[in-house]
């Protein structure tokens, strides 16, 4: 056992102890923020913005651009999904859960492409291609980014690509040194698929948003 946990965290060794108390607080709020989110509660987008500021300053420092620029965008996103989750739509409702339609779907592909082209710019800007992690970090930016974005619309097929890119970055972080970052993507898997049945139950019991 004690070989276990050496082997899981030994790659802490250098690191500052202030850092590695941010990662946990960020992972804190990363996971409080992503429970929110299945239980469609406002709080999503406060805890997130939280976790992502902290994430943000930690990856920046550690030379991680395109995870940086991850948790850069979600707190834009943050700020805008806060916004659109508590617009009115009536004199009584704010945006409701609903599907994505023909023109979303368009726009995300259109994100997921755009993304690439700009992760793969700034990679080669700073010379970034060093490892095999660059190439997965390209795909896992484009995911997230989509499924963020859906998020802040408020549209249940955000769920699927948090589960995909959540899959991906259990491994990958892990690989990177990042310990308890990865643990929390593991756990971000779980809560994604209850948040996608979670959502699609609600979905189903409000068919007027269809």
């Amino acid at each position: 056992m004690t070989q276990v946990i050496d082997f899981i965290f030994e790659q802490y060794a250098s690191y500052e102890p202030i850092d590695i108390a941010l990662e946990i607080t960020a992972v804190i709020f990363g996971f409080l923020s992503v429970w929110f989110s299945k239980q469609n509660n406002i709080l999503v987008f406060p805890t997130g913005m939280i976790s992502t500021a902290i994430f943000v300053y930690l990856l920046l420092k550690w030379g991680l651009l395109g995870d940086m620029m991850i948790n850069g965008y979600y707190f834009a996103m943050s700020v805008y999904g806060w916004y659109i989750w508590t617009r009115k739509v009536d004199a009584t409702h704010v945006t409701p859960i609903s599907k994505t339609t023909k023109n979303e779907h368009q726009i995300s592909i259109f994100i997921f492409l755009s993304t690439i082209i700009f992760v793969y710019a700034i990679y080669q800007i700073f010379d970034k291609w060093t490892s095999w992690t660059a190439y997965v970090d390209t795909i896992t930016t484009a995911i997230f980014f989509v499924g963020m974005w859906l998020m802040a619309k408020r549209k249940v097929e955000n769920w699927i690509y948090w589960i995909i890119g959540d899959i991906i970055s259990v491994p990958l972080y892990f690989y990177k040194g990042l310990a308890f970052t990865s643990f929390q993507y593991l756990g971000f898997t779980f809560i994604a698929i209850f948040g996608y049945l979670a959502w699609k139950k609600h979905l189903n019991s409000n068919p007027q948003t269809l």
